[in-house]
């Protein structure tokens, strides 16, 4: 009873976290595709523009550490509820301090120190109150939400007016903190009561900062976090330009752009289950999933990256890019969930300061990549080579130095 009882508790952690990061990745979408309409009635400069897109990034890039450190120190709860309301919130004023550049780009950076709040501390949830045999499948529902609400607001937003958008998701967000208050409670379960479920805890909690930079292990999922999101940024960033300018998308045949995270859900779901089930039925080491998944997570997007940019039939492009999005979420059940492994009591600042470094492609994926197709006189596969190239080098780093043994 005691245990089935944990199940339940951990299965509605999951769900409401999930939820979370629905609402976390949807807010993010938003503006690009607001930004073309506000444009037109604020009559805003192609560099203030610039700004306000980008301001998200400096609260973003700047709170991922704090947000670990905060929740060891302060608890998961009290954490995460601050962070989904202060993105929330800033989410819903957006329309409201429009007017004003400077207002909104103030509200775009406090939107990205809230979002960046997030993640590392659901990791840390996680690492506390979810079993070993079940974390897979949790990080799989995870990263599958976060893709069904980028999805969900891409198709939304286009058709409704571009203040809506900002009053209906961060009036989703308010809402879930309100069922959060009420639903999770980290103080319920003892720590008699976790000991059996996770790894062995370390005696001391207390570890020096040099030590996140001085095992291979860490660097192992460092890197290879950076190696996923170099692709995954070019996605991001590029996909409709390159279909509209590449392969002659018109806007319709853009609205395709949702499928690559539709299939990203799926294949984040099915992966999870699958490493689950390859450590639980199928007698694998956690180290050997780990490893599997990664290498699928890393070499198969690299690989479809590379058949994407040859073809130039527009129905082609978008499955070859959406095979490689499915794959990518693998990643879920590899170097993702590693964190839990080699740091159950640190796992919130390991994957904070692996976010942290996986954000710089973010930052150099756009002035690289116009570099790159403007020096090759348009041609775009460079800019494919090297991020196969990336993820090739992340997956073969991953394999070799990865463990499951706790480190910290």
């Amino acid at each position: 009873m005691p245990h089935q009882k944990m199940l339940a508790k951990s299965s509605r952690i999951v769900a409401l976290c999930s939820i979370a990061n629905f609402i976390n990745a949807a807010d993010r979408v938003i503006m690009p595709i607001a930004i073309v309409p506000m444009t037109d009635e604020f009559k805003w400069s192609l560099h203030g523009q610039g700004w306000i897109l980008s301001a998200f990034a400096f609260g973003y890039f700047t709170s991922q550490v704090i947000g670990a450190c905060a929740a060891s120190r302060f608890g998961g709860k009290a954490v995460l509820l601050f962070a989904v309301f202060l993105w929330s919130v800033s989410t819903s004023i957006t329309p409201l301090l429009a007017t004003s550049v400077y207002a909104l780009i103030f509200c775009r950076v406090l939107l990205g120190l809230g979002e960046g709040l997030g993640l590392p501390t659901i990791f840390h949830i996680f690492a506390h109150d979810v079993p070993m045999e079940e974390r897979s499948r949790a990080f799989g529902y995870l990263v599958a939400a976060g893709s069904v609400g980028q999805t969900v607001a891409s198709v939304l937003c286009p058709n409704l007016s571009w203040q809506i958008g900002f009053y209906l998701f961060g009036t989703l967000g308010i809402v879930w903190v309100f069922i959060w208050m009420v639903f999770y409670n980290d103080g319920a379960t003892s720590a008699q009561d976790e000991i059996p479920l996770f790894v062995p805890k370390v005696t001391n909690p207390n570890v020096r900062w040099t030590e996140f930079v001085c095992h291979w292990p860490l660097w192992a999922l460092y890197i290879a976090h950076f190696a996923m999101n170099w692709s995954n940024y070019i996605i991001m960033q590029w996909l409709p330009t390159y279909l509209a300018r590449n392969l002659g998308a018109n806007k319709e045949s853009i609205s395709l752009t949702a499928v690559p995270y539709v299939v990203n859900s799926l294949f984040g779901i099915f992966a999870g289950h699958f490493a689950d089930t390859l450590v639980g039925q199928r007698g694998w080491t956690v180290l050997s999933v780990r490893r599997l998944m990664t290498s699928i997570g890393l070499l198969g997007p690299g690989v479809f990256l590379l058949a994407f940019c040859t073809v130039d039939n527009l129905l082609a492009a978008v499955v070859f890019v959406s095979i490689s999005m499915g794959l990518c979420a693998c990643n879920s059940a590899g170097h993702l969930s590693n964190h839990a492994d080699i740091a159950p009591n640190h796992a919130g600042i390991t994957f904070a300061i692996s976010n942290t470094l996986a954000t710089i492609p973010g930052i150099l994926c756009g002035p690289l990549t116009a570099e790159l197709v403007t020096t090759s006189h348009g041609r775009w596969f460079p800019v494919f080579v090297l991020a196969a190239g990336v993820n090739f080098t992340g997956a073969v780093i991953y394999y070799s130095q990865s463990s499951a043994a706790q480190v910290l």
